[in-house]
């Protein structure tokens, strides 16, 4: 099957959705299909309003219809609600022709948390945007209830899963940091929720690797903390196998693909009982802790045994993951072939 995925977030971005993307594509190329990628990299950008690791693309339609029109695929996939994302829904619906969507972040919240817009307006973007999908795909049982609620329809699991040739136990470097280390891995923004990791009292030390908008004011009121900045993913293997508990104080991710990286290479999750860690550590009592007080759950962490974690880890597999993908596909059928004219194109 020829597979189009169309996203606004791609390199050099470094977070869970262009992993996501790449770990699928490359599942699916393994399993016998072929895969194209519409991204960023192929138009003029602008960097995005209180997030300039983002970039925007500018007059994308016309493009974005060539493309589609090139490639024709049999199945369109469209990963994100930005301008790009915006040009194929609009080239899809505009032909009849089927698409799925996906859900990967906490959009409404995060832009809440940015500018304070009222989650009822996004929400109802996102049900404008999702609408016409025939698949919504969300990564846990939890968020798919979620959208649910807010009046999403057609919304199905696509699970996440790790990369264990990389993330797996192995010798540590303690890069002369008294211990325990406490571990942070993700962007560095509000919604995140970094501070309150930061702000702990914790013994021993702490460290964060990421990068993002609140790095530099993070940075002034947290002196002393170890700042490793954006790693390539053998690196960041070494320094999960090199801490002692992975602190993951957001309440507001839909997964968190750094939480199955930690644990794969043996390293106990500390982190709220929220959606995210309740899916991924799940019933476990030995891969992590959550608890409503983040300083207990760190603490309590630090007792479990990191061939443990490590085990709860491989229950996950990116195959079984892209398996999930495959099935919520919707291939068009012969007849829908309908390429634009270069007028259409061109007025696009």
């Amino acid at each position: 099957m020829k597979i189009m995925m169309v996203t606004d977030a791609w390199e050099p971005q470094v977070n869970g959705v262009v992993r996501t993307l790449k770990s699928t594509a490359r599942e699916l190329r393994a399993m016998g299909h072929t895969v194209d990628f519409l991204t960023p990299l192929e138009f003029s950008t602008v960097p995005c309003p209180t997030y300039p690791d983002i970039r925007l693309s500018l007059l994308a339609g016309g493009k974005v219809v060539r493309r589609l029109a090139e490639v024709d695929p049999d199945a369109l996939h469209i990963a994100t609600e930005g301008p790009l994302g915006m040009a194929a829904r609009r080239f899809a619906l505009t032909r009849g022709l089927p698409f799925t969507t996906a859900y990967h972040t906490r959009f409404p919240e995060y832009v809440r948390a940015r500018t304070g817009v009222p989650l009822s307006w996004t929400y109802a973007f996102l049900r404008w945007f999702h609408g016409p999908s025939r698949a919504v795909m969300a990564p846990t049982e939890v968020v798919k209830r979620d959208l649910e609620s807010y009046g999403l329809r057609n919304v199905v699991t696509w699970s996440r899963g790790v990369d264990l040739d990389i993330f797996k136990p192995q010798r540590s470097a303690r890069l002369a940091s008294a211990p325990p280390i406490f571990l942070y891995v993700g962007r560095v923004a509000v919604e995140k929720n970094i501070e309150a990791f930061l702000e702990l009292d914790l013994p021993g030390s702490k460290w964060v690797a990421g990068a993002g908008p609140a790095l530099k004011g993070i940075q002034a009121r947290h002196p002393d903390v170890n700042y490793l900045g954006v790693l390539s993913q053998h690196e960041l293997a070494r320094v999960y196998a090199s801490a002692d508990v992975f602190v993951f104080p957001s309440k507001t991710d839909t997964f968190g693909l750094v939480l199955l990286e930690a644990m794969a290479c043996g390293l106990p999750v500390a982190a709220y009982p929220v959606t995210g860690p309740l899916d991924v550590i799940g019933d476990s009592k030995t891969a992590g802790v959550m608890h409503e007080d983040l300083r207990t759950a760190c603490l309590e962490a630090q007792k479990l045994r990191r061939e443990d974690a490590a085990a709860h880890a491989r229950k996950f597999s990116w195959r079984a993951a892209t398996d999930q993908f495959v099935a919520n596909l919707h291939p068009r059928t012969p007849s829908a072939r309908l390429p634009p004219t270069l007028a259409e194109a061109s007025r696009a």
